[in-house]
């Protein structure tokens, strides 16, 4: 059995990426629920896969389901009776896909390797490799969270920034730590 590693970049930015292995007679339903799970998106709105070519240019229509608000150039394939397989047809095969349509997040997936073999130890679809802090789907998230408060706490950051000469307050320095004058101690008029 055939197994697809996929590439599924964050549009606005392709230095954040997920690597998803899955099998090639699994369907598109099970590749639009490993890159919610690895984008840590919740599964509330509407989805859909377009195939692609290299210029990323949207092809034939894969939804989650046939969504009756929509207008289609053709019938949509519906994800859950689609097996991966059937839709790859270039060894660099990309997909386009879209999910909540009025956030328009939008990814594009790039099959990047078939393996013959599956391994036994992984229970497919799965993510492999997480590369970037991955979009937020409800607000700010990453690095300026609790682990970052985490972190200043642990090593009083702030208390260190005073220690290096660093204040709090702006340049029109209210508050702000008195700058010594050395000049006449060295002995040494600036000019």
């Amino acid at each position: 059995m055939a197994i697809l590693r996929f590439r599924i970049y964050w549009e606005e930015d392709d230095s954040v990426y997920r690597d998803i292995v899955i099998r090639h007679k699994q369907t598109f339903a099970d590749l639009h629920a490993s890159i919610l799970k690895a984008y840590e998106f919740d599964s509330k709105f509407q989805a859909t896969f377009f195939r692609s070519n290299d210029n990323w240019l949207r092809g034939r229509e894969i939804s989650l389901e046939k969504y009756p608000d929509k207008v289609y150039k053709a019938e949509p394939l519906i994800m859950s009776e689609t097996p991966l397989g059937s839709e790859i047809k270039d060894p660099n095969q990309k997909f386009i896909y879209e999910y909540d349509f009025t956030k328009h997040w939008t990814f594009n997936i790039e099959l990047i390797n078939v393996d013959k073999e599956e391994d036994k130890k992984i229970d497919y679809p799965k993510n492999v490799r997480s590369e970037g802090i991955g979009p937020s789907q409800y607000g700010t998230k990453g690095l300026i969270d609790k682990r970052l408060a985490e972190v200043e706490e642990k090593y009083d950051l702030n208390a260190a920034a005073m220690l290096e000469g660093f204040s709090e307050q702006d340049e029109d320095g209210e508050e702000a730590a008195p700058e010594e004058d050395h000049s006449e101690e060295s002995g040494h008029e600036e000019f």
